[in-house]
């Protein structure tokens, strides 16, 4: 399976990797990157192993979450499409996500 992170999952790893060096802490910051791949990963192999999530943005149907192993709080949300995973967000769990999702769409 070939899979595809889209722009705004990249920011979103982006941001939350520059967090960890703001908040001085490099190893956290580099364990998070390495995290993030590997959840990934999984999700190739195992795409239907993340929970799904009901929105009512129906351009996301279909939409599953996994968590980040090391940093549970935040979680790759995605979707399968044929033969390939795409990787739309990359949110922490207690961020009110329902904006993201009004203007996400999930090609």
């Amino acid at each position: 399976m070939k899979h595809f992170i889209r722009p705004a999952a990249r920011r979103d790893v982006l941001l939350q990797f520059e967090y960890y060096l703001q908040e001085n802490a490099p190893e956290a910051a580099a364990r998070f990157l390495e995290a993030v791949e590997r959840a990934v990963e999984q999700l190739v192999e195992m795409p239907n192993m993340g929970a799904p999530k009901a929105l009512k943005n129906s351009s996301l149907a279909g939409l599953r979450s996994w968590p980040v192993s090391g940093f549970e709080e935040i979680r790759v949300y995605y979707r399968v499409h044929e033969d390939t995973l795409r990787v739309i967000r990359v949110l922490h769990g207690r961020r009110d996500t329902s904006e993201s999702w009004r203007k996400s769409r999930a090609m």
